[in-house]
């Protein structure tokens, strides 16, 4: 269920916002982007796992916060995210 290491690297390398850069708000988006959508596939087959049900809103609400302090902080950056993930109309 998780993302593979070169899967990662590649999301690291399309978000990111200089060379050293692995932690913005852009690339955590990204990476919880990515896990939530396995994670979504794996709850179509199997419908009552209520322990990855759990982990899943886990992950859609970090994510959610972390777009709601992006959006706050520079709403360009969040536009061009939100963009280019496809998560809002």
């Amino acid at each position: 269920m998780a993302i593979t290491k070169d899967r990662k690297t590649q999301i690291i390398d399309q978000f990111r916002l200089d060379p050293n850069d692995t932690g913005s708000p852009e690339v955590q988006i990204a990476l919880l982007t990515a896990r939530i959508n396995e994670l979504h596939e794996h709850m179509r087959l199997h419908k009552k796992d209520h322990a990855s049900r759990r982990g899943l809103l886990k992950m859609v609400s970090k994510r959610s916060g972390l777009l709601a302090y992006l959006r706050n902080k520079d709403r360009s950056r969040y536009t061009k995210v939100i963009g280019q993930l496809g998560l809002r109309k």
